[in-house]
């Protein structure tokens, strides 16, 4: 989720997201826990709809031991009606199969989605325990019912027999459904359904497991210091921010620097002493390799689904698994998605030795002659020769990117000034946390749209990175409007402080909020796909996108303000600083470009292929960065693989590529924009019309042509724009 040198955000969805009847659940779950303490199903939230506006969940009566009943009632209502499909002896046909797999689920649906995303919003012991228990009922539900022979059988015959008599988005419904159903191991012979289930089942497993150890680890990976001289180079609100978070923590020492869950950690940037530089990069990287302080290694749990995901695709008939994810991707095959990363990597080499070569030389300036760039010391002298070259720091543009005003008078406005949308904050609705803001959002002409909630700070109970999920997917099939939410992870000022961001959390609420716009600008018959339900490598794309707004001048000066005196940042401070944006550029492409084909490389193996153990496997992923030419001495991976929860714990497995891919689109989608108006809203409605109310009910090339008047996208756009020429 990133554009201009800048945020690939983790869009975490804990991935159970039970889309018409298909059940799409996350691979996620363990053993089971102790369930004895059920509530009766009488006073269940999760038995009827909320009755709150949209649907909106009702938190003050969600109670944690509601979930699991819940999920068991859900389950059995569903293979109740599954077997009426099923048991229906009429010929099958759209309207008696697949109309009602799209509307089943529903009590399933509504748990689903406030359970998994309260789990990755506020993941407290209890909800984790949770977790366990209903990912293994909802992984064995999913492969009861993905491989129910008989309703795959009607599902076919109407695939077979009626395609073609439909239009619109019954026709594009029929064949997601049919390739859901496919996709997810319909199609085998009987001798290998059973390993295939056996297969989802531990998978489902291993990546609940992954995900928990991530989250754990990172808080573990806290660094500790008494002595304010290792933290030279902090800001006032810096360093008042880490004794702030020293003491949530319990105080183990007077100072808490908190990892991010990115690779490099911006406070690097600020921090004078080397040493302390070096010791949080260290805790960043070891944090789950068996070497740092959480004693964590997800090496195992790596290997272990690597092997089993390729033993997978191989049952579906693919060589590996990246073939057969990528076979359901815009990229099509394993071969456009490599080729595609290779000619980014060709084009970006020389640019990025030069400019490691150029901080090295700049860093001997006051280091000396035999001074070497390391990965703790990139940020910090980038940092120094922007301020050398622009005459500002960050510190001095920190005061005019105050959240609130980013969000009101930025992230909002933009949307009404481009879609002509309205927000109006609202008081009456439960939150599931103090700091959670919620939003009534208005279309152009007054008309609900739904419900935005905002929930930007940091908990330790929260996953890291930050998010776009919904709670109320749209659908004039169902009459329901969106009810969607964005998750952050900012760290809150103490108490009387302005909440100050840096320049990458701006441009990620500008991201995650384009997700959401994807979401209410949908205008689809069913739920199955409608909005943001589209492939990994379109889906980033609105996103993406809607960070260009951020630097629109309107925009910017509207929400770049001084939080004490309201003032707008000076022309030649904004001049400077918008200047510095893709000021090194390379860095930021060639962190991505190797976690991105790293990703793939580990999913091109197969069964036999995959490493036996966790030396092997960390060895084996330095040995083919270097055969491949990605290992460089200072530019090191965004995620390096222990603690890539994209790919090893949520749904991006050979697909991290999709934000470099989506960039593109977004690119080219931004020179209409820039040749006839940014705030030109004739043109956001064209966009509005022809992608972002689309969903999954067009083919998504086409859709792209339609807007942007490209036969296809235009990848040699991407390095210009990212100021890499």
């Amino acid at each position: 989720m990133d554009i201009n040198t800048l945020s690939i955000r983790i869009r975490m969805k804990k991935i159970v997201t039970l889309l018409a009847g298909i059940a799409c659940m996350s691979l996620i779950g363990i053993t089971g826990c102790d369930s004895k303490k059920e509530k009766p199903l009488t006073d269940n939230p999760f038995l009827e709809a909320s009755t709150l506006p949209y649907q909106a969940p009702d938190f003050a009566n969600i109670k944690d031991e509601d979930f699991i009943p819940a999920f068991k009632e859900g389950i059995r209502l569903q293979r109740e009606e599954i077997k009426a499909i099923t048991d229906n002896k009429e010929a099958p046909t759209f309207e008696n199969t697949i109309i009602p797999l799209e509307k089943s689920g529903a009590m399933l649906g509504r748990v689903s989605s406030v359970f998994f995303k309260l789990v990755s919003a506020d993941g407290t012991d209890a909800r984790r325990e949770i977790e366990t228990e209903a990912s293994k009922m909802l992984a064995d539900w999913d492969n009861e019912l993905n491989l129910n022979q008989k309703l795959f059988d009607r599902i076919k015959t109407i695939y077979d027999t009626q395609l073609d008599q439909l239009q619109g988005e019954d026709r594009a419904l029929l064949e997601y459904t049919y390739k859901g159903f496919e996709k997810n191991g319909a199609a085998l012979p009987e001798e290998s359904r059973e390993e295939y289930k056996e297969i989802s089942s531990r998978l489902s497993e291993l990546t609940t497991e992954f995900g928990r150890v991530i989250v754990d680890a990172l808080a573990a990976q806290t660094v500790w210091t008494d002595d304010e001289a290792e933290l030279d180079g902090l800001s006032a609100s810096q360093l008042a921010q880490a004794r702030s978070d020293a003491e949530q923590r319990g105080k183990k020492a007077t100072y808490a620097l908190v990892l991010t869950n990115t690779t490099q950690q911006p406070i690097m940037a600020s921090l004078n002493n080397r040493a302390m530089r070096e010791k949080v990069y260290n805790a960043s990287i070891h944090r789950a390799d068996g070497e740092g302080v959480s004693g964590a290694n997800t090496w195992p749990l790596i290997t272990e689904i690597a092997k089993l995901r390729a033993r997978q695709a191989q049952l579906l008939g693919f060589p590996d698994y990246a073939s057969y994810s990528l076979n359901y991707q815009m990229a099509g095959t394993e071969q456009a998605a490599n080729d595609f990363l290779t000619q980014l990597k060709e084009s970006f080499v020389p640019k990025a030795e030069a400019e490691m070569a150029s901080i090295q030389d700049f860093a001997r300036k006051t280091e000396g002659s035999d001074f070497t760039l390391q990965p703790w010391d990139v940020a910090y002298y980038s940092a120094k020769m922007k301020e050398d070259r622009f005459h500002f720091s960050d510190a001095d543009v920190l005061p005019y990117f105050e959240l609130d005003s980013v969000l009101r008078n930025g992230v909002f406005y933009a949307a009404e000034r481009a879609y002509g949308l309205t927000f109006e904050e609202r008081f009456d609705l439960p939150v599931y946390a103090d700091d959670v803001h919620v939003f009534t959002v208005k279309d152009k002409d007054g008309s609900d749209l739904g419900l935005f909630y905002c929930d930007y700070f940091h908990r330790d109970t929260k996953a890291p990175g930050a998010w776009m999920d919904e709670f109320v997917t749209q659908s004039t099939f169902d009459g329901t409007k969106p009810v969607i939410y964005n998750c952050c992870n900012y760290p809150k000022a103490p108490e009387g402080q302005p909440n100050l961001i840096s320049w990458d959390n701006v441009t990620t609420m500008f991201h995650e909020f384009g997700h959401s716009l994807h979401g209410f600008l949908s205008n689809n018959k069913y739920r199955s796909i409608s909005g943001t339900n589209t492939p990994r490598d379109f889906v980033e794309m609105p996103s993406q996108f809607n960070e260009y707004f951020a630097t629109v001048p309107e925009i910017f000066d509207n929400y770049a303000r001084h939080y004490e005196t309201g003032e707008p940042m000076p022309k030649e401070l904004k001049e400077k600083m918008l200047q510095s944006v893709q000021y090194l550029a390379a860095y930021s492409l060639g962190e991505n470009l190797i976690a991105s084909t790293m990703d793939i490389q580990w999913h091109m193996l197969t069964p036999d292929q995959v490493p036996a153990d966790a030396a092997a496997a960390a060895q084996w992923d330095l040995n083919r960065r270097q055969e491949l030419g990605l290992a460089w001495q200072s530019i090191v991976p965004r995620y390096f693989q222990t603690y890539f929860s994209h790919v090893w714990g949520g749904g991006y497995a050979s697909g991290y590529y999709s934000y470099l891919w989506t960039e593109v689109l977004a690119v080219n989608i931004a020179q209409r924009f820039e040749r006839e108006g940014w705030l030109n809203q004739a043109v956001a409605q064209d966009f509005r019309d022809k992608i972002l109310s689309k969903g999954r009910t067009v083919d998504l090339n086409q859709a792209f042509t339609a807007f942007t008047g490209m036969e296809h996208p235009d990848a040699s756009a991407l390095l210009p724009a990212r100021g890499i020429k």
